[in-house]
């Protein structure tokens, strides 16, 4: 059986594990142009008595952008203090800035 594509669709389920007003009602994620995102709903009630769904998403690879952020931390030349205490918030790099 082929799989489904998904592009340009998500589901949204309630939020069964709410426990406080500020965590979301619904949960959910979608997928917009290959990118997935993670989709989070309030129930709210406009100034007109109006009930409508704020919605809220935020891309799933944050945690591999910060996994490969600290990796390049991890990476960066070491920075080494140069001179006296008093100058020691002085730092000495190698790398010229390209501009």
């Amino acid at each position: 059986m082929a799989e489904y594509d998904n592009t340009n669709r998500g589901a949204f389920f309630k939020n069964e594990r709410k426990q406080t007003d500020k965590h979301p009602d619904y949960t959910g994620n979608i997928n917009v142009g290959g990118v997935e995102y993670w989709l989070s709903g309030w129930l709210k009630v406009s100034q007109k008595g109006t009930t409508f769904l704020s919605l809220a998403i935020k891309p799933k690879e944050d945690v591999a952008v910060s996994q490969a952020a600290r990796d390049d931390f991890e990476a960066a030349p070491e920075i080494k203090p140069t001179g006296s205490t008093k100058e020691s918030a002085k730092v000495s790099l190698d790398d010229e800035i390209p501009f």
